[in-house]
This record gives C-alpha cells, sequence and structure tokens, in this order.
C-alpha cells in the first residue's frame, strides 16, 4: 500500500515522502496516529499544504533557536565541586548539573541538549555544547570551582 508521510517516522522515511508499507501497518498503526495518508490525489494536495506551512513554522523556530545559541555565548555557569589531592573532582559534573546551574540563571535548557564528550573531571573552564532545534549548536563556559 502506498502512504504519504506526514512526519518522520524512523527507517521508514520523512515527511511528505511516498512510501510502500503493508496494509496492516499503514491502516493499524501509521494512518490511526496521523502519520501517514493513503495516497491518493487528495491527500497529495493536502500534504503539499502541510509542508509549506511546516516550512514556515521550522523557520520561525530556527531562527529563534539561532537569536537563543547567540545569547547563550556569553554564559557563564560556575559549578562548585568537591577536590581531593592534586584538585581532582570526586566524581564529575553532569548535563543536570550544567542544566541547574542554567535554569538558576533563566535558560531553559533540558539535560538532554547538553552535549559533553567527555566527562568533565577537572577544575577550570571548559567550553560545553547545547543542542537546540533544527541542528543549531550554541557554546558556553562552565567554570568547576572547588567548594
Amino acid at each position: 500500500m502506498k502512504v504519504i508521510l506526514r512526519e518522520d517516522v524512523a527507517k521508514l522515511g520523512n515527511a511528505g515522502e511516498a512510501v510502500n508499507v503493508k496494509a496492516g501497518y499503514a491502516r493499524n498503526f501509521l494512518v490511526p496516529r496521523q502519520l501517514a495518508y493513503v495516497a491518493t490525489e487528495g491527500a497529495l494536495r493536502k500534504i503539499e499544504h502541510e509542508m509549506k506551512i511546516r516550512a514556515r513554522v521550522v523557520e520561525r523556530e530556527k531562527v529563534s533557536a539561532e537569536e537563543y545559541a547567540k545569547k547563550m555565548e556569553g554564559v557563564t555557569v560556575t559549578i562548585p565541586m568537591r577536590v581531593g589531592e592534586e584538585d581532582r573532582l570526586y566524581g564529575s559534573v553532569t548535563a543536570q548539573m550544567i542544566s541547574d546551574g542554567l535554569m538558576r540563571q533563566g535558560y531553559d535548557v533540558d539535560r538532554r541538549m547538553i552535549v559533553l564528550d567527555e566527562p568533565i573531571r577537572t577544575l577550570g573552564a571548559h567550553e560545553v555544547t547545547v543542542r537546540l532545534k533544527h541542528g543549531v549548536q550554541g557554546t558556553f563556559r562552565v567554570n568547576v570551582i572547588s567548594e
């Protein structure tokens, strides 16, 4: 059965694509959850209209995400940690700690949006990346100090 996807579906396709799936999968999963339309002429016109609207919304969200990333560039989050010998941390700085520090400064960033290449286990300033919507990324500083 041929369907037109309304949203991105993992391992199947992206929004706006026409794909062939088994009839039961389309009838019992994709169509009831409004993830796809059955491929007809009316559905093609409908999906084209939805894609135009979606493109405008995505563009607006992307612009606001870029503004948010620029605003975050000057931010420094200070996190106090317990320190042992030779200035080694007990444990490491987690994304949740960084997210909480950002929340205290008025930035609403979920811990899953924070990208840590490796755990922060030393004192000092570290550059951290935050992944926002639509591929926009921003950076800010995390300053780890001794308690």
